[in-house]
């Protein structure tokens, strides 16, 4: 058990072997609280390598608290397009404007009032605090679980509040005097470079290779222990790709729930034979002329996966816009119009690209 383990010893190797390891990454060069913020909400469940080109333009449109409350919410989304959980940027525009409107403008510098704000939870106010503030405040994500239970050949399920707690409260016990952001910063780099998530750690570039108990007992494959999440509920849809050679048929989607505010191709529930699309196109008010099945793609969220089945529909001249169906521009589809990810594998039909693709060469 991590009370059994003197984690005080982790603290020296920790923070000699960070100084001469840390990744050169944009959110490092000036880790004001801003773009610690905006990176630690981006880098929630993505690679880093997605996420800098994200950050940087992200950082290059609204550079401040103040910009980022004040944005247009559809330019917001398209800046956050392709990185998926859409209601964390809406969150942190709802923190922004809150700290414009109490704190000045200015991330406080306090973890409980951090911990206030809109979509901040105990992780990303510690890293906040302790990288941009250096305030003595530990920040405990999966990674740092990780490393603190192998180190420690803890078999507790770190999937319980209670443990990432008690976790916490061992930490902030151990955080060097001037050196918290080296020390929480120190501790994520292993877990994302050496003590992997998936497959064998690199144990031998380890600076606690002397007393790691879970490479010393031969561990480190059943460590850390995660209680199995619930299985995810299936979705069948069938989406269509509407076009008349100039205009594609997009909707938005509802303002409330999954995908909120996006904007999607047109689908519905089940997977549909071709004479059902055609019949479906028909209800729509559209005149198909030419039919294409498309290849089936899938699509995962946290609690729910979407297993689509598609068809590319030629119609006659999209004019007159029907019922909640926008026809808009395939051109300008790719710069104002956010969609998520979850349909990337039916907008090379458009022939658009979506989020980083967007910004890759030809």
């Amino acid at each position: 058990m991590v009370e059994n383990f003197p984690l005080e010893k982790i603290v020296g190797p920790l923070l000699e072997w960070f100084q001469g390891n840390a990744r050169a990454l944009p959110w490092r060069e000036d880790p004001t609280p801003y773009r610690v913020w905006v990176s630690e909400i981006m880098l929630q469940q993505t690679r880093v390598e997605a996420v800098k080109p994200y950050f940087e333009r992200f950082i290059a449109a609204l550079p401040d608290v103040g910009a980022l409350a004040g944005c247009e919410e559809e330019k917001l989304l398209k800046l956050w397009e392709g990185l998926g959980y859409y209601n964390r940027v809406r969150n942190m525009q709802a923190a922004a404007k809150d700290v414009m409107e109490n704190y000045g403008g200015q991330l406080p510098a306090d973890y409980g009032q951090l911990l206030g704000l809109k979509g901040i939870g105990h992780y990303t106010a510690g890293a906040i605090a302790s990288i941009a503030y250096g305030i003595p405040v530990p920040a405990v994500d999966g990674n740092v679980l990780r490393v603190i239970t192998r180190v420690a050949a803890d078999n507790s399920d770190i999937m319980k509040q209670s443990f990432r707690t008690k976790v916490e409260q061992e930490l902030q016990e151990i955080i060097p005097k001037g050196r918290a952001s080296a020390f929480n910063q120190g501790l994520m780099e292993l877990g994302a470079t050496v003590c992997l998530p998936n497959g064998a750690p690199q144990c031998g570039d380890c600076p606690w290779q002397g007393f790691c108990e879970a490479a010393s007992q031969g561990l480190w494959d059943k460590i850390p222990v995660k209680s199995k999440a619930k299985p995810r509920r299936i979705e069948e849809k069938t989406v269509f790709v509407i076009r008349d050679g100039e205009k594609t048929v997009l909707r938005k989607r509802p303002s409330r729930g999954l995908l909120a505010g996006m904007y999607e191709f047109p689908n519905t529930s089940g997977h549909l034979t071709e004479e059902e699309a055609i019949l479906w196109a028909k209800e729509q008010g559209l005149s198909p002329i030419r039919v294409q099945k498309l290849e089936p793609a899938k699509h995962i969220f946290s609690h729910v996966e979407w297993h689509m089945s598609g068809y590319a529909i030629r119609v006659d001249e999209l004019s007159e816009e029907k019922g909640s169906f926008l026809f808009v521009e395939t051109s300008e589809s790719e710069e104002r119009y956010p969609i998520p990810a979850a349909f990337s594998a039916y907008t090379r039909y458009m022939h658009i690209r979506l989020g980083n693709e967007r910004f890759l060469p030809e």
